[in-house]
């Protein structure tokens, strides 16, 4: 297993170009399974979780061209598509339940393995199958497989999600697009990844409508080729966000609309980081001292993501006095924290609160990743440490930042892959 070695500590100045959404990308690709024409997608990230995706869409019968950097791909879809999907390609991602929606959609049928992925909680799937099953689903689940099918074509229905989902109000959106008649799906997720795979549906002739967190689909019977360029990654925009203002840096974030992170960068504005935000970049310096803040709680959109938790904990670390976050989406994501404490971070756990002392003095220590964004916390935290610190199993990494490495060093952090 690779690692990283991390040499402490670093000042961060430069430019960096953010990658394609890995989040926005997933549901996207699941959803050209709905197809008969091919599909181009444009700006994909060049990361393990999309791999594994295209991978499963192959084993599914689509046919996949790649172009030379892997950042595009045209899809196309055979008549005689196969309909299971095997344990060997689900089991390292969650994102590979997306594709039991478009599969019961368009063939009517599915075997999909339970997924996996990072170990952050629960994540049940159980709002997916609750959501395709009013949607005329029968499935059973049988050896770890979801065993579905529906009497011909999905037929509309009013959907109220019990708890807010991502994944769940993705797979029903994408379901609902071949469905006969009106979908309307309340207490939806509406996070920009959600509303970019909208965005590309109703390119491709979907018929969707957003209200709020009402979401209405008027199925059709089939969607035309188009070439669809994906988002930004908004939660790599934030990592780096954090990373400038950790380190006293200097940083232009290129290639994102500021918007889908107005959330983070007035937090960030807070702590004392200088922001300038233009049409698709952003210029941010980190302050000289950082100020505490004492609730950060993670929330649905728009709020602040569960995704940035890990990396605003280690900001929180080197902040000039006390502060706290409260993680209110997943029950497992203070896994980071022992790892953290390696390093010398001062932090008290109470239920999902995590209570942080700042004027942390980082020391360089061999270190443990535990999920995706856990790791490139450890990155930030190793990076402002003294001392050469080690990564270990930064295959997590890999899962979802883009030659994160590469990036790192260009902005000044003396980091280094170690191939085992």
């Amino acid at each position: 297993m690779d690692k990283f070695l991390i040499d402490g500590p670093s000042k961060i100045k430069g430019k960096v170009s953010i990658s394609g959404s890995k989040n926005a990308s997933l549901p996207i690709l699941a959803a050209t399974l709905l197809f008969d024409l091919p599909v181009t997608i444009k700006n994909l990230p060049r990361v393990k979780d999309i791999s594994t995706m295209l991978n499963l869409l192959k084993s599914l019968g689509s046919k996949v061209e790649l172009s030379k950097d892997k950042k595009i791909a045209k899809i196309s879809n055979p008549k005689n598509m196969k309909t299971f999907a095997s344990y060997s390609l689900v089991k390292t991602m969650r994102g590979s339940i997306l594709v039991l929606g478009p599969l019961v959609a368009k063939l009517h049928k599915s075997k999909t393995s339970l997924p996996g992925g990072c170990l952050i909680g629960a994540r049940p799937v159980n709002y997916h199958l609750s959501a395709l099953e009013k949607l005329g689903m029968n499935y059973e689940i049988k050896d770890g497989y979801i065993i579905a099918k529906s009497n011909g074509k999905l037929k509309g229905a009013v959907i109220k999600f019990p708890k807010i989902s991502v994944g769940a109000t993705e797979n029903s959106i994408i379901a609902a697009c071949l469905a006969k008649g009106k979908t309307v799906l309340k207490n939806c997720a509406i996070e920009p990844e959600i509303k970019d795979l909208t965005n590309f549906l109703n390119l491709a002739g979907a018929k969707i409508e957003w209200i709020g967190r009402t979401c209405t689909i008027n199925g059709v019977n089939s969607l035309k080729s188009i070439n669809y360029s994906v988002m930004a990654d908004r939660i790599e925009a934030g990592t780096f966000c954090v990373a400038a203002t950790l380190s006293k840096g200097s940083l232009e974030i290129n290639n994102l609309d500021p918007k889908i992170i107005s959330t983070e960068l007035n937090l960030l504005k807070k702590t004392g980081a200088k922001i300038n935000k233009n049409k698709n970049k952003i210029s941010i310096k980190g302050p000289e001292k950082i100020k505490p803040i004492k609730n950060i709680k993670t929330k649905e959109f728009p709020g602040i993501p569960t995704d940035l938790q890990a990396q605003l904990m280690v900001l929180m670390c080197r902040a000039n006095g006390k502060s706290s976050i409260t993680e209110n989406i997943f029950e497992n994501r203070f896994m980071h924290v022992a790892e953290l404490q390696r390093l010398g971070a001062n932090i008290t756990i109470k239920n999902n609160k995590a209570f942080i002392d700042g004027n942390t003095k980082f020391i360089a220590a061999e270190l443990m990743s535990s999920d995706l964004r856990a790791s490139v916390a450890l990155v930030l935290a190793a990076s402002v440490a003294n001392g050469k610190s080690i990564i270990n199993r930064i295959y997590h990494l890999d899962r979802g930042y883009e030659k994160i490495e590469n990036k790192l060093k260009n902005i000044g952090i003396k980091i280094k892959r170690l191939k085992k």
